[in-house]
C-alpha cells in the first residue's frame, strides 16, 4: 500500500498559466501558494492541473505577461524581518 499526502490546500485552486517577460511559461495558484517555471505550454498546464487537484475548470491561460514571484512582504513581515527599503 502506498500513501499519498493530499494536498489539501491546493485543491480547487484557480492557477493562472502564461507568459512571463522573457517567454518563458509560468504556472501560478491565484494566492501564491505554488507555482513554477517551464519551457512549454503543455509542462504547465500539466503542473497546474496535478497541483489543483485535477480541476482543469480551474486553469486560466492570460493573455498578458505573468511572472512568478518568490517572495512575499507578508510572510517576511510574520517573522519580524525588515526588507531592504525599509531599513
Amino acid at each position: 500500500m502506498r500513501f499519498v499526502e493530499p494536498t489539501s490546500c491546493r485543491v480547487g485552486s484557480t492557477v493562472f498559466i502564461g507568459k512571463n517577460r522573457l517567454g518563458n511559461w509560468v504556472a501560478r495558484e491565484q494566492n501564491g501558494i505554488f507555482g513554477g517555471l517551464f519551457v512549454s505550454r503543455v509542462q504547465a498546464f500539466k503542473f497546474a492541473l496535478f497541483e489543483n487537484g485535477h480541476h482543469p475548470e480551474r486553469i486560466v491561460e492570460v493573455s498578458r505577461e505573468i511572472e512568478l514571484d518568490f517572495f512575499k512582504p507578508e510572510i517576511a513581515d510574520a517573522r519580524g524581518e525588515v526588507g531592504e527599503n525599509e531599513r
